[in-house]
C-alpha cells in the first residue's frame, strides 16, 4: 500500500503541493509556538527585583503563554481546515483511478490506507520543509512579541533541539486529520457510482455535512441568545465565538447556497451564462474554493466587529460613569484650592485565588488601589464602598468570577495579603477593569513606587477652571484620557486579534489558491471543449475570471452574514452590560477583505486559467489522458 501511496503521490504531485505547503506553515507555525511558549513560561524575575517587577513580569507571562496557546491552537485548526478541504477536492479529482483500484481487488480499508500513506508522506515533506521555515517564524514571533510588548526587551526563545522531532510528527498529525473524512468517504463510495459519477459519487452534500450544519448553526443561535446572559466577560467571549460557529455553519451548507447565487447572477451574454452555467454544475469546484473565503471573512470581520464595539462601549460607560473636570498623571496634593474632590487611583498587577479546594485556580490579575470616599464621589455608579476598610476587598468591574460575599486570596509579589473577604462588587464594565479594589493602605506606599497612578480631580462650583488646572499642572480632559487609557488597555486583545487575523489571512489566502490552481488545472479538456465550440482563448479566460468573480461573492456574502451574527450578539450583549446596545464596524477594513479576496482569486485564477489554455484544444481532446 505504502507502494501505491508513493506512486500516487509523485505522479500526482501537482494536487499536493498547496496542501504541502499548508503543513509547512502549520508546522513551522507550531514549532515557533511551541519554542516561545516554553520561553515564555520559563521567565522568572531577576535577582533583588522589586514586588512590582515580578509581578508585572507574572503577568506578562500569563499573557504570552495565552497568545501562544492561541497561535498553536487556532493555526492547528486552520491547517487542518484547509489541508482537509484541498484533499478532499483532490480526492473528487480522483474518484474515477479510487473506483478502478476497487474494481481490480482493492478493498476499502485497503484504499482508505492508500489515502493515509499519501497523507504520511504529504505530513513528511511538509514537516521537513517546515523545521527550517519554523526558525524564520520564531524570529517574527517574538519580535512581535516583543514590539507589542508582552515579553521583556530582551526577550529570546532558545532552540531545543528535540522540539524538531514534535515539529516532524505534528506535521504528519495535521496531515492525517485533514485526510481522514476524506478517506473515509472514498472508501464509502461505490466503485460503478463513481465511475459514472451517480448515487453517492455524484453528492455533494453529504450526511457529515447536514450534521456539521445542524450543529454550527445551532451553537451559533445558542451563541446570540446566551451572550446577553453572561456577562460582560462572558457575552464577550460568546460574542466572538458566534462568528466562528456561523462560518463552520456557512461553509459545510455551502454546496446548497453557492449554486443559488448561479442562478442570481445577471446573464447579460454569452460568457455571463458560461460562466453561470459552470458555476451552478462545478459544485465540489466552487464550494472548495468559496469555503476559505467564508473562514477568512467571518473570522477576520466578525472578531474585528467584537473586539471595537466592546472597547468603544466600555470607554463610553466609563465616560457616562464617571464625574470629574481632569485627570492628573500621579497624585495630587492635599489642600491645592480649588480642588473639590480628588480620586487617586494606583493600577497594580496581583496574583489573585480564586475558589476553595479542587476548584480553586490562581492568575494574575489587575487591582485598583484606591481611597473609598472620594472613589465613590467621582464614580457614582458603583455605590457604596463604606465596607471598603482594612484588609477586604471589592469586586471591580473586570472582577467576573469575583462576588459578594466571596473570599479570595491576593499576593503582591512577596507579599501575602491573605484571604480578604469580598464586601461588595460594582457593576461589571464593558471594557473590562481591574478585577479588585483594595484600599490604598493595603500596600506599603514603597512598595508600589513605579506603579500606574493617576487622579482624578473636581473643581469646587465656585473656583475657577482654568487657574485649578495650572495650579495641578498638567492635566488632561477626562474624555481624552478615557480614551487613551481604553487604547492602552485593548493592546493585549488588539495584538491577539493582529495574530487571529494574520493567521486566518494567511491560511485562507493558501486555501483559495490551492483550490483554484488544482480546480483550473482539472479543466483542460472543458476549456478546450469550449474553444472548439467558438470561443476564442480570451472568451475563456474571462469567462473563467467571471466565475471566479461570481465564487469569490458568494463566499463573501456568506462570511458577512456570519459576521452578522457576531454583531448582533454584541448588539445584545452591549445593551445587557451598559443599557445602550453599541456597535462599531471598521468599514476600512470589510472594504480591506472584499478587496483582498476579490484580488486573490483574480490573481490566482487568471494564471492558472492561462495555463490550461496554453496548449492547443485539439491536441487535449485527440489524446487519451
Amino acid at each position: 500500500m505504502l507502494r501505491l501511496s508513493w506512486a500516487g503521490f509523485r505522479d500526482r504531485w501537482p494536487l499536493f503541493l498547496g496542501a504541502a505547503v499548508t503543513t509547512c506553515l502549520g508546522v513551522a507555525l507550531v514549532q515557533s509556538s511551541l519554542l516561545v511558549l516554553l520561553a515564555v513560561a520559563g521567565l522568572r524575575p531577576a535577582p533583588g527585583a522589586s514586588a512590582l517587577e515580578a509581578t508585572t513580569l507574572a503577568a506578562a507571562r500569563e499573557t504570552g503563554v495565552a497568545l501562544m496557546g492561541v497561535t498553536l491552537g487556532f493555526g492547528a485548526f486552520l491547517a487542518v481546515f484547509v489541508i482537509a478541504s484541498t484533499f478532499a477536492f483532490t480526492v473528487a479529482q480522483r474518484r474515477r483511478d479510487l473506483a478502478l483500484l476497487r474494481l481490480v481487488g482493492g478493498s476499502r480499508r485497503q484504499l482508505r490506507r492508500v489515502l493515509t500513506g499519501e497523507a504520511v508522506l504529504l505530513g513528511a515533506v511538509g514537516g521537513l520543509a517546515g523545521i527550517p521555515a519554523g526558525l524564520g517564524v520564531l524570529a517574527v514571533q517574538t519580535r512581535m512579541l516583543r514590539d507589542l510588548g508582552f515579553v521583556p526587551a530582551g526577550f529570546a526563545a532558545p532552540v531545543l533541539p528535540w522540539v524538531f522531532v514534535v515539529s516532524l510528527g505534528s506535521g504528519v498529525a495535521l496531515a492525517v486529520a485533514g485526510v481522514l473524512v476524506a478517506a473515509r468517504r472514498a472508501a464509502a463510495v461505490r466503485p460503478l457510482e463513481a465511475l459514472r459519477e451517480t448515487g453517492s459519487a455524484a453528492r455533494v452534500m453529504t450526511r457529515a455535512r447536514w450534521w456539521l450544519f445542524a450543529v454550527s448553526a445551532a451553537g451559533a443561535v445558542a451563541l446570540v441568545v446566551l451572550a446577553p446572559v453572561g456577562g460582560a466577560a462572558g457575552g464577550q467571549a460568546m460574542a466572538i465565538s458566534v462568528s466562528v460557529c456561523a462560518s463552520l455553519a456557512f461553509t459545510a451548507i455551502s454546496p446548497v447556497l453557492v449554486p443559488a447565487f448561479a442562478r442570481a447572477m445577471p446573464r447579460r451574454g454569452v460568457l455571463a451564462g458560461l460562466a453561470a452555467a459552470n458555476l451552478r454544475d462545478g459544485v465540489r469546484r466552487s464550494t472548495s474554493i468559496a469555503a476559505p473565503v467564508i473562514v477568512l471573512t467571518g473570522l477576520v470581520l466578525g472578531q474585528a466587529t467584537a473586539m471595537a464595539s466592546f472597547a468603544d462601549a466600555g470607554q463610553r460607560q466609563a465616560a457616562r460613569d464617571t464625574v470629574a473636570d481632569f485627570v492628573v498623571a500621579g497624585p495630587v496634593a492635599a489642600g491645592v484650592p480649588g480642588v473639590a474632590v480628588a480620586s487617586a487611583e494606583t493600577e497594580v498587577p496581583v496574583v489573585l485565588t480564586v475558589g476553595t479546594g479542587d476548584l480553586a485556580y490562581t492568575e494574575t490579575r489587575t487591582a485598583l488601589l484606591v481611597d473609598p470616599t472620594a472613589y465613590e464621589r467621582v464614580h457614582p455608579a458603583t455605590g457604596s464602598l463604606a465596607a471598603l476598610r482594612g484588609p477586604v476587598a471589592v469586586a471591580g468591574p473586570g472582577g467576573d468570577d469575583v462576588s459578594a460575599g466571596d473570599t479570595v486570596g491576593v499576593r503582591f509579589g512577596d507579599v501575602d495579603l491573605g484571604r480578604l473577604p469580598v464586601v461588595a462588587e460594582v457593576p461589571a464594565g464593558a471594557g473590562g477593569g481591574p478585577a479588585l479594589l483594595l484600599p490604598r493602605a493595603l500596600l506599603p506606599a514603597d512598595l508600589i513606587t513605579g506603579a500606574s497612578e493617576w487622579t482624578f480631580v473636581t473643581v469646587a462650583p465656585t473656583a475657577d477652571r482654568a487657574e485649578v488646572a495650572a495650579r495641578l499642572g498638567s492635566v488632561l480632559p477626562v474624555a481624552e484620557w478615557l480614551t487613551r487609557n481604553a487604547t492602552a488597555q485593548n493592546g493585549t486583545t488588539d495584538g491577539v486579534l493582529l495574530v487571529v487575523m494574520g493567521l486566518g489571512g494567511l491560511f485562507a489566502a493558501l486555501g483559495v489558491v490551492n483550490s483554484v490552481v488544482i480546480a483550473t488545472g482539472e479543466r483542460r479538456r472543458e476549456f478546450a471543449a469550449a474553444r472548439v465550440t467558438g470561443l476564442t482563448r480570451r472568451q475563456v479566460l474571462r469567462a473563467a475570471l467571471l466565475e471566479s468573480a461570481a465564487v469569490t461573492a458568494a463566499g463573501l456574502v456568506l462570511g458577512l452574514l456570519a459576521a452578522a451574527g457576531t454583531l448582533l450578539a454584541v448588539l445584545a450583549t452591549t445593551a445587557a452590560v451598559t443599557g445602550t446596545a453599541t456597535a462599531v464596524v471598521s468599514w476600512p477594513l470589510l472594504l480591506g477583505v472584499v478587496a483582498g479576496a476579490v484580488l486573490l482569486t483574480g490573481v490566482s485564477s487568471l494564471p492558472a486559467a492561462w495555463s490550461a489554455t496554453r496548449t492547443s484544444p485539439v491536441t487535449l481532446l485527440a489524446a487519451r489522458d
